[in-house]
């Protein structure tokens, strides 16, 4: 074991110096209190694998070429990267990502401390197993539904085992709300230390060329990320042993893969030196610059000092490089943001930042909660205080001694082409809701079915009580949450929700959905909008609504007509003022937000659904493959539904993609055949005419 270093300030218990040690340990990544993690252990993502007949579909997984000797653990599956090509792989079509990269621009910072344009923020992230990460989702809302796209540069999709695979691919669900929210994603190439079961054997095979020259595993690296929709790879060579000749081919091969992998990010781990042995260098210096020349960005070990990143900053200048595309990493998988980090070394207070940063697990957010308590709401809760600190306001995010991203780096948002649309939907929940009715009682998860949500959380502006505002599971308008305002309201309150760039013409118009909760008061609801940076709010009146909770309500605000002038073509804010009508209390739901012109024709059908496998089970239900043509224009996303005795539809699960896996299709009444249907679903979240297939029981 290669124990850290001590911190450049104190820290707590000490942990591995390896980037990947918690990877290495078996398919111990993301792990929930309470999940096996010893060696060997299986996969939970993979448990039923025998009952479904093998139907699921995970996020793939390899070996660079070679395998390792014996037998692969129950659930996991070895295979080699060397022998994979699209057209043999049955899961493509359910890890395909269809989101493209979305672009953003930086609105003014929030706050006076936020600077655009020095550090970015990367983060290294498990989701699951690397052997066991479903595809699309699963039938759980206990999982890491990450929100926080403004604050990110960078995505990996974190993993890797020896006794897994070593090269890991994203899930598509992931990839689609990050390229939504213009946050590009990275797979990862995991080569451990030889205490963790690495081979240097592995090594070479990542680095072997072919006679022309060229690097056969890099070229299955970029067709990878090139048929499944991501954006390039993480690499984290870890195995020791190496030598010069060594370290120059893997020199080689970066520089090779980012070359011909034109378009595609390649970030390096400081752990390699170009002498081929494994020494983290804790910096960037002559042992390891030749890796940052060849890759997009370099990710350093933990135990940075202030001189050292001071020092990188500068080479990095000096090689012709930004400084920014240094990570500074900073390993919170064990205590979050009661983690000691000397910030002052990397984004001071006053003057410019030194390099960038980069969180190691920033999911503690969600693993370190007791399963008793680890609810959706409880998690987004956790997980907004650790990047906006515990004010949960980014226009004053003091944490103490934790700095949280939104004190020191400016937010994006990609918030620009009309329409737009949200329905506060966080990618997970307790039951699936459409226009406020409930049509999924089941628990899920399914990022790629994300909204883009508010980036700055929460800025609330108000001479009175502060009120609280979160993501509330108990009712919605669509998907599975909804925005909550709860508190006294002594004084109006103006919540910012979007920041924007948004085209204004004379047809534009906003649709608000919204409601208030049994045992609220009366509030006046306005719509606030600015064209102005700063941000001066113009307020239209969107109705008002009686105490008590008596059902949503819909108001259409003509937009284009209340702003004129110049200076009213191009939204750049968007938010809502509450005011209570008698001083009581209030609890009002936002379901949705739509912005638009003039009203559209709906999405155009997608192509036949097909059940292309299938697999019956005893209790009465059946795991489903299913597929189906893209449909011609505009797609957010598709939805299926199964059609009960009576007509009434129960929602089956969506996806962005042409190809979704159902579980468990439950029969109904011992009905002889189901009829499954599937509706494209546009920004507005319009649906389109029904295509259905029949599965026979």
């Amino acid at each position: 074991m290669i124990e850290r270093p001590a911190q450049p300030v104190p820290a707590g218990p000490g942990r591995r110096l390896l980037l990947g040690a918690g990877a290495a340990t078996a398919a111990a990544l993301a792990l929930p209190a309470g999940r096996a993690s010893a060696a060997g252990a299986r996969p939970t993502g993979r448990a039923g694998a025998a009952a479904d007949g093998g139907l699921q579909p995970y996020a793939a997984y390899w070996f660079p070429d070679s395998l390792p000797s014996g037998s692969p653990g129950e659930g996991v599956v070895w295979r080699s990267l060397g022998s994979w090509t699209p057209a043999s792989d049955p899961d493509l079509a359910f890890n395909k990502s269809t989101v493209p990269l979305a672009k953003r621009f930086t609105p003014p910072p929030a706050n006076g401390t936020a600077r655009a344009g020095q550090a970015r923020v990367s983060a290294l992230a498990a989701f699951d197993h690397t052997a066991g990460n479903p595809a699309q989702g699963s039938a759980t809302a206990d999982y890491y539904a990450l929100t926080q796209w403004a604050y990110l540069d960078e995505l990996v999709f974190w993993g890797g085992s020896s006794a897994e695979g070593l090269i890991l691919a994203p899930n598509a669900p992931v990839v689609d709300a990050a390229h939504r929210n213009g946050v590009p994603v990275l797979g990862t190439v995991f080569l451990p230390p030889a205490a963790y079961g690495g081979q240097l054997a592995w090594t070479r095979d990542l680095v072997r060329r072919a006679a022309d020259g060229s690097f056969p595993i890099a070229d299955k690296l970029i067709a990878v990320a090139r048929a499944y929709g991501f954006d390039g790879w993480f690499l984290n060579a870890e195995t020791g042993g190496g030598d010069a000749a060594l370290g120059a081919a893997m020199r080689d091969f970066v520089g090779y893969l980012r070359k011909h992998g034109e378009g595609l990010r390649v970030t390096w781990y400081d752990a390699m030196t170009e002498a081929g042995s494994v020494d983290w260098q804790n910096a960037l210096n002559d042992r390891n610059a030749a890796f940052f020349r060849a890759s997009d960005s370099m990710f350093l070990n933990f135990n940075w000092t202030r001189s050292g990143l001071a020092a990188s900053g500068k080479l990095a200048e000096r090689l012709g490089r930004d400084r920014y595309e240094l990570w500074a990493g900073v390993d919170v998988e064990s205590n979050g943001w009661d983690t000691r980090v000397d910030w002052d070394s990397v984004v001071p207070a006053a003057g410019g930042h030194v390099t960038s940063f980069g969180f190691y697990r920033p999911e503690w957010t969600w693993t370190s909660l007791p399963k008793d308590k680890r609810s959706p709401a409880e998690f987004h809760a956790r997980d907004d205080r650790f990047w906006t600190g515990p004010s949960l306001d980014p226009s004053a995010p003091a944490g103490g001694a934790w700095r949280p991203a939104a004190a020191s780096v400016a937010d994006r948002s990609t918030l620009t082409a009309l329409p737009f649309a949200t329905a506060f939907n966080t990618g997970h929940g307790t039951g699936w809701y459409e226009r406020g009715e409930r049509t999924g009682d089941a628990p899920w998860n399914h990022l790629g079915l994300q909204d883009r949500l508010p980036g700055r959380r929460w800025v609330i502006h108000t001479d009175g009580a502060r009120p609280d505002v979160s993501f509330d599971f108990a009712d919605a308008w669509r998907g599975g949450s909804s925005l909550l305002v709860a508190g006294a309201l002594g004084s109006p309150a103006t919540v910012e929700l979007f920041t924007a760039r948004l085209p204004v013409s004379a047809a534009t118009v906003v649709e608000l959905a919204h409601r208030t909760d049994a045992g609220s008061g009366g509030v006046r609801v306005e719509l606030a909008v600015s064209t102005e940076e700063p941000y001066r709010f113009t307020y239209l009146d969107a109705g008002t609504l009686r105490a008590g909770g008596r059902g949503w309500s819909t108001a259409t605000l003509r937009l284009g007509r209340a702003l004129r002038g110049a200076k009213a073509r191009t939204l750049r804010a968007v938010g809502v003022r509450l005011t209570t009508l008698d001083g009581s209390a209030v609890r009002w739901r936002l379901g949705s937000l739509a912005i638009r012109d003039a009203h559209a024709s709906g999405p155009r059908r997608p192509g036949a659904l097909k059940v292309t496998a299938s697999r019956p089970g005893a209790d009465g239900t059946a795991a489903l493959r299913l597929s189906w043509g893209r449909a011609s224009g505009p797609v957010r996303h598709y939805e299926l539904h199964q059609i009960l005795p009576g007509g009434a539809r129960r929602f089956l699960g969506g996806t962005c993609g042409t190809a979704f896996y159902v579980p468990s299709l439950r029969r109904a009444s011992q009905e002889a055949a189901t009829r499954v249907e599937l509706r494209t679903v546009d920004e507005l979240f319009a649906s389109s005419d029904p295509v259905s297939t029949t599965f026979h029981w």
